[in-house]
């Protein structure tokens, strides 16, 4: 396992939506804050799109725009065009366009990823309210192979494509967040989870502890893994990851138990034994102490 992948797994529900919107000049639309993370990418000419704070953001064809927080925002084809009157729609369930499509001057894929936002993963806490990453020519090759795949099969749909559709939109994300945190680091921009995952030695301890949560880690196991004494091991990992290594451990932990609590019927015990803990009682007592529930409450409150 590595972390980016699990950072975004225990917090995606649901199914991802995606659509392919066309419009005439003049015009502009809203998009309403939701637990989610928005993008849209521009197919063809241009627009601007309006952030809920800041200037303007000019975008041409090829251009990625993730805002990671689902923020409220505006997309216009000119920034002198007023939002007064702009419909508001939710990207969640935004639909194709129905203008008259041969006329568009702008082609946009638009949609969304929801997102539980109870336990948010520390990395995604640290992502700016707006991700853009400008076309440019042999650059990010692989997002852009993700695109124009997606692109066409939301224009052209054929027999399997919802699960064609709803694996592109998962990699197009990996591949805006991964290009993110590696353009931070390229920059000399780095810091918080951009620079703890650039970090050889804290990233490759952190994927042991997402590979194994229920192995009894102890600092010292942790610190040998890494090559560090265990004081080195301790500063360096608290200063990257902002946690202690076995708060981090806990916190792991008990973010699976939720997702396994909300998304499975795996029986308590299971569930337990998959985080660390040898006794159901043990579990139920580090959960509530995490959660302010207990576990079976838990579960419940989630599915109702």
């Amino acid at each position: 396992m590595d972390v980016l992948s699990d950072a975004i797994g225990v917090m995606r529900t649901g199914r991802p939506h995606s659509a392919e919107i066309r419009k005439c000049a003049p015009w502009a639309v809203r998009a309403e804050r939701f637990s989610g993370t928005a993008f849209h990418v521009v197919l063809a000419g241009t627009c601007w799109l309006i952030p809920p704070e800041g200037a303007a953001i000019a975008l041409g064809v090829g251009d990625v725009v993730c805002l990671p927080h689902g923020c409220g925002h505006a997309l216009v084809d000119s920034p002198s065009t007023p939002l007064a009157d702009a419909p508001s729609a939710s990207l969640t369930k935004v639909a194709p366009s129905t203008e008259d499509v041969d006329r568009a001057t702008t082609v946009l894929l638009c949609g969304a990823y929801t997102l539980d936002r109870t336990r948010p993963h520390p990395l995604f806490a640290e992502l700016p309210e707006v991700i853009h990453l400008p076309a440019r020519l042999g650059h990010r090759p692989q997002l852009h192979t993700v695109v124009h795949l997606l692109g066409d099969e939301v224009a052209n749909p054929d027999e399997g494509s919802e699960a064609v559709v709803s694996a592109l939109l998962d990699m197009m994300l990996l591949y805006i967040l991964r290009t993110w945190l590696r353009e931070q680091t390229e920059n000399g921009q780095a810091t918080g989870w951009a620079a703890t995952l650039s970090d050889p030695t804290i990233a490759a301890t952190l994927r042991h502890i997402h590979r194994q949560p229920a192995r009894q880690w102890t600092v010292e196991a942790l610190g040998a893994e890494a090559g560090l004494s265990r004081a080195a091991f301790s500063r360096r990992f608290t200063s990257l990851v902002g946690k202690p290594p076995l708060s981090y451990l806990t916190w792991w932990r008990m973010t699976l138990a939720a997702q396994m609590l909300r998304d499975s019927d795996k029986p308590m015990q299971t569930v337990a034994q998959r985080t660390g803990y040898t006794s159901e009682f043990a579990f139920a007592k580090a959960f509530k102490r995490e959660y302010g529930v207990a576990p079976g409450r838990y579960r419940q409150q989630s599915r109702t």
